[in-house]
């Protein structure tokens, strides 16, 4: 018969015991303490006026998907999370995971999360959890929350690391939309710059509120920050060091960093990774594809295919451009001119893409050897309109390349609608069987043409 023997614990072992159980009483009252700072932080937002932007009409809060808004840091991601919950009046919780204080969470810790934000907010059918990519394994736990009922609401700054997770572990169970920074419309709505009727007067103020745009860029605490360049630097090594180097842990991030800034300084431009290799010694195709992913899935650079009906063609000589035309010259030490023609092309595109993610499209750039043309927007393989960005046509020889570059593309793609975009230019163009429209980027964008 097995015999069971009763151990009587020391003084020490007592004593190691009750520390043990009061250092998790810690955790617990600290874990408290942060949420309800954070809380706190909330309740002060309801005190402000923001910017209604349109991606808030896409979150689904009856929805039982999970509704993820992706987009680059500081883009307002949890600002129209938070529009949105208010304006449904709907009971919610929230936590930050970009707090220097949660750093050490893991996903073991979360049911703890759950449990005092319950003693927190008392009963809540919506869930709010900012920056959720930084808990390594935080979609299981999102996936049972899914499964009991209840309503999230996420952000985060790493498109291919919720897409992926998402994608295998929420199987058709989210929700995405993607923030860029704020649009010239979201820009003159927080400035209340009047967009119609374009009287004479409201068109001279929208004149000068794109000039101020296409200079400043669209990040939203720019419009409050004196020093633009110190926070525009800062956020450049926030997203290399916070959501590139701590989650891919890249060895030689001097060079990481190095090719980063170099692509934001020459965009747009095609890339040629022969001579990035070349130029910041980078020995391998393959690190030198990875150094590219990891700038476009936090969104500090975008990439733009060159359009044909081959896929191995698409596939090679890829056009990049940045995120904000802030980063082009409102960091430390980038040396970056004016660049008033490469800041408009930026904007057209950024422009662009927010449309498509609405309405399922693609954007291509157009290249045949002799002339270009900066995008064609397609619908799957069908042709949608075709925008060539020129800042002045007044110069004869701009002029002829660029309407030679609209007609080619406008010919191969037998796509009818043709836009040439100027910084302030407006009329119409018949060139060899194509009618051309030109006008203003800011009017293009105010019509929603």
């Amino acid at each position: 018969m097995e015999r069971i023997v009763l151990h009587k614990l020391s003084a020490v072992e007592i004593n190691l015991l009750s520390l043990a159980q009061n250092s998790v009483a810690m955790d617990t009252r600290e874990l408290e303490r942060i949420l309800l700072d954070q809380k706190e932080d909330l309740d002060l937002l309801r005190g402000k006026s923001f910017c209604h932007r349109k991606e808030e009409s896409l979150i689904d809060l009856d929805s039982h998907l999970a509704q993820v808004v992706i987009g680059v840091r500081r883009s307002g991601k949890s600002t129209l999370c938070f529009n949105a919950l208010e304006m449904a009046k709907v009971r919610y919780a929230y936590v930050n995971f970009d707090d220097e204080n949660l750093y050490d969470l893991t996903a073991k810790d979360l049911n703890d999360v759950l449990q005092v934000l319950y003693s927190i907010y008392g009963e809540f059918t919506h869930l709010f959890l900012d920056e959720v990519q930084n808990i390594e394994g935080w979609y299981l736990f999102a996936n049972r929350l899914l499964r009991k009922g209840l309503h999230l609401v996420l952000t985060g700054s790493n498109s291919k690391l919720l897409s992926g997770e998402l994608a295998s572990h929420l199987t058709g169970r989210h929700h995405t939309i993607e923030l860029l920074p704020f649009s010239f419309l979201d820009w003159c709505d927080y400035n209340e710059v009047s967009m119609a009727p374009l009287t004479t007067k409201n068109t001279g103020l929208l004149l000068g509120a794109f000039d101020r745009y296409l200079r400043q860029g669209g990040f939203p605490e720019l419009l409050v920050e004196r020093n633009q360049a110190s926070y525009i630097d800062s956020l450049f090594h926030d997203i290399i060091a916070q959501d590139i180097q701590k989650r891919f842990n890249v060895k030689y991030i001097d060079t990481l960093e190095r090719l980063a800034s170099h692509l934001l300084n020459v965009s747009p431009a095609i890339i040629v990774k022969e001579r990035l290799q070349e130029l910041f010694g980078i020995k391998s195709h393959h690190t030198l594809g990875n150094y590219l992913s990891y700038l476009a899935q936090t969104y500090l650079i975008c990439k733009v295919s060159k359009y044909s009906t081959k896929s191995k063609v698409r596939v090679v000589a890829e056009k990049v451009y940045v995120i904000d035309v802030a980063f082009m010259n409102k960091r430390e030490n980038a040396l970056a001119g004016d660049n008033l023609g490469w800041r408009l092309e930026t904007i057209v595109y950024l422009e662009l893409r927010r449309r498509i993610k609405t309405d399922g499209e693609d954007i291509y750039y157009y290249d045949n050897g002799s002339v270009e043309a900066d995008f064609i927007v397609c619908d799957g393989n069908k042709p949608k309109g075709i925008y060539q960005v020129a800042y002045d046509i007044g110069n004869p020889k701009t002029r002829r390349r660029e309407i030679n570059g609209a007609v080619a593309a406008a010919k191969s793609t037998k796509c009818d609608n043709v836009f040439l975009l100027t910084d302030h230019q407006a009329e119409t163009i018949a060139h060899e069987g194509v009618t051309i429209k030109v006008m203003p980027v800011w009017e293009w964008i105010v019509r929603g043409e």
